[in-house]
């Protein structure tokens, strides 16, 4: 297939865009700056900028993946944050939905990623794809992000994956966790009661290529694994898998201190059902912590 990606070059995307090249795939990665990245083009893999002209990249592409956004980790949200935040991913996404719904021949699917920031901080209660969006700043720029997808949805099969935490080394949440721990100070973060939904990067890419494939599935999805965990528990098993004690909590309110609305993505309890991608024929690789962390933290 034809796929074009935005985001292709950061933590989830490079995985992913190793497993579509490995696949055979000729893929175009938006970026802000191609030429960074001119030594990386092959026959197989160029870069384009958020300059081009997109409805000529839409007639080309089979599929359209958006994966881009500026991270929500290591850094206060400050209001010049905050529009990072928001316009690298609402308004990008509004570019590329509008571009879609232009095109001549339009992608076969657009797979607009999202989050579980979605629902807010609904406690220990258990919440689906039909569960309410959260008011906080982050479920609003989820919602906002959605939206702005679904203006192509009467172009194209539009699917949305709500991710939650990706697990895997060299970037996300563990990047932030594993340094205590290593240096024998490790532990969980705010009550420890608070509800991860987490998944595994090899099911995050596996989930994505379903979403290509799968031509019955449109809409919201929640890519998390099967079987959510609390801090506590997140905490106990690195301990475990680093043979490492697991037991000075940073409390919530130092981290609210430190880090403001930061706090939120790993103060939040989001206990996520994944039924729905499960109906709908997913199989996750890894299904609980203890198998998804002794891959990631033994390789």
């Amino acid at each position: 297939m034809n796929i074009l990606i935005t985001g292709g070059t950061g933590f989830i995307g490079s995985h992913l865009c190793m497993e579509l090249l490995q696949e055979g795939h000729m893929l175009r990665l938006v970026t802000r700056n191609p030429e960074k990245y001119r030594e990386s083009e092959a026959q197989n893999q160029q870069f384009v900028s958020w300059e081009d002209n997109f409805v000529k990249e839409m007639d080309w592409a089979d599929a359209v993946i958006n994966l881009a956004g500026e991270s929500i980790f290591g850094q206060r949200w400050t209001s010049k944050v905050k529009d990072r935040i928001y316009n690298s991913r609402v308004d990008g996404t509004r570019q590329l939905a509008k571009a879609v719904n232009e095109a001549d021949d339009k992608p076969e699917v657009f797979i607009s990623g999202s989050a579980v920031g979605y629902y807010g901080d609904p406690g220990e209660k258990k919440v689906d794809e039909q569960s309410s969006p959260g008011s906080d700043f982050l479920a609003r720029v989820v919602y906002e992000w959605e939206e702005a997808a679904k203006m192509a949805e009467d172009s194209t099969r539009l699917v949305i994956p709500r991710l939650g935490i990706v697990l895997e080394k060299g970037g996300g949440a563990l990047k932030q966790m594993l340094p205590p721990f290593k240096m024998f100070v490790g532990g969980p973060v705010g009550s420890g009661q608070q509800y991860l939904p987490w998944i595994h990067m090899v099911d995050v890419w596996k989930g994505i290529k379903f979403m290509i494939t799968n031509d019955d599935m449109e809409g919201a999805y929640n890519l998390c694994a099967p079987h959510p965990v609390t801090m506590r528990e997140l905490a106990d098993e690195i301990g475990a898998q680093l043979n490492r004690p697991s037991w000075i909590r940073v409390p919530e309110i130092a981290l609210k201190l430190i880090l403001g609305e930061a706090a939120i993505p790993v103060t939040a309890s989001l206990n996520i059902s994944s039924e729905k991608l499960e109906s709908a024929g997913f199989e996750f690789t890894y299904r609980t912590l203890d198998i998804a962390l002794a891959d990631i933290l033994n390789q």
